[in-house]
C-alpha cells in the first residue's frame, strides 16, 4: 500500500518478549515478528499436572509467585529454527536452565506446587482464571476455566500492542497508582505522534497498523484486564485500584490485541502508521 494512503500514528518505545507464561520476560532493542507474534513470545510455559491446565498468574491464588522468576533466552531465538533454551532467575537468586534434567523438581519446590515444564502447547489449552470482587468485571469472586488457542500458550492473541497515552491517561485517573508499562505485559509499546490523550489505540481497532518498513498488523479487538495487573512485581506493590481503574474508565481493556497479516523485522524507534 501506498505511503500515502497511510497515517502516521507514533513510534515504537519499547518491545517486550515474555519466553515463559507468566513469568517476567525481556526488553528488546528488535524483534522479529511471524503470524505467531514476536519469535519466542510466550515459547515455554508450565503445566499444572493435577489437572492438565497451563499455570497462569491470572490464578493468585495458586501462582501468584510466577512473577518472582525470570526467564531469557540462552540465545535470541530465529524464525524458522527450533527454540532455544531459556534460563530462569528464581525468586532467591538461583539461576536454572530449560535443559536441565531436574527442573521440574527445582520449579516445583520453588513454586510450593507440583508442576512440569512445557516445551510444546497441547492442541486445546486452557488456564484458570480467577476474578475479584469488583464492579465492571464479567464476573466476580470466582474462578473461570478459559480456552486459549488452539496449540500456543497465548491468552487471547499474539500480539498486545499498548500506547504511553493509554498509561498517562489511567495515571491521570488514578494518581495514587503506579502504572507502569511491566504491570500490563505488552509486545509493543507506541509513543503517539501527536498530543492526542486518552485510550487512543481503541480507535484502531479494526485497521492496519504498519510497523517499520514490513510488519502489519490486523488490530482484531481490545485488550481486557484481569488480576495480574494489580499482582505485587519486583519494587511495584499489590494495588487493586489499577484493575478498578480500567474497569471504570475503559471498559477494563487496556491496550489492543492484533494478528499478524505480514512479518519480519521491527525495531525500537521505527514509525508506526495506520493503513
Amino acid at each position: 500500500m501506498a505511503n500515502t494512503a497511510q497515517i502516521e500514528v507514533g513510534s515504537v518505545v519499547s518491545l517486550w518478549r515474555y519466553p515463559v507464561k507468566s513469568m517476567m520476560g525481556e526488553e528488546l532493542n528488535a524483534a522479529e515478528v511471524t503470524d505467531r507474534g514476536l519469535v519466542g513470545d510466550r515459547a515455554y510455559a508450565l503445566r499444572d499436572p493435577s489437572n492438565g491446565k497451563i499455570v497462569s498468574a491470572k490464578n493468585p491464588r495458586k501462582w501468584a509467585k510466577l512473577f518472582d522468576f525470570r526467564a531469557a533466552f540462552l540465545e535470541p531465538p530465529r524464525a524458522g529454527a527450533k527454540i532455544p533454551p531459556v534460563r530462569i532467575t528464581l525468586p532467591n537468586g538461583e539461576v536454572v536452565r530449560s535443559e536441565q534434567a531436574d527442573l521440574d523438581k527445582v520449579l516445583t519446590l520453588a513454586l510450593g506446587r507440583e508442576v512440569t515444564f512445557a516445551t510444546a502447547a497441547p492442541d486445546a489449552p486452557s488456564l484458570e482464571e480467577y476474578w475479584p470482587d469488583m464492579e465492571g468485571l464479567a464476573y466476580r469472586e470466582t474462578v473461570t476455566d478459559e480456552a486459549m488457542p488452539a496449540g500456543t500458550f497465548f491468552d487471547l492473541a499474539v500480539v498486545h500492542v499498548l500506547t504511553t497515552a493509554t498509561i498517562d491517561r489511567l495515571r491521570e485517573l488514578y494518581p495514587q497508582g503506579r502504572f507502569e508499562v511491566r504491570r500490563f505485559r505488552p509486545n509493543i509499546v507506541v509513543q503517539p505522534a501527536s498530543a492526542e490523550r486518552g485510550f487512543v489505540e481503541n480507535a484502531w481497532i479494526g485497521q492496519t497498523l504498519v510497523i517499520g518498513d514490513q510488519v502489519r498488523l490486523n488490530v482484531t479487538g481490545p485488550c481486557p484486564r484481569c488480576v495480574m495487573t494489580t499482582l505485587p512485581q519486583g519494587d511495584l506493590p499489590r494495588d487493586p485500584g489499577i484493575l478498578r481503574t480500567a474497569a471504570q474508565h475503559n471498559q477494563v481493556n487496556v491496550g489492543v490485541y492484533a494478528a499478524v497479516v505480514h512479518g519480519g523485522t521491527i525495531h525500537r524507534g521505527d514509525r508506526v502508521r495506520l493503513a
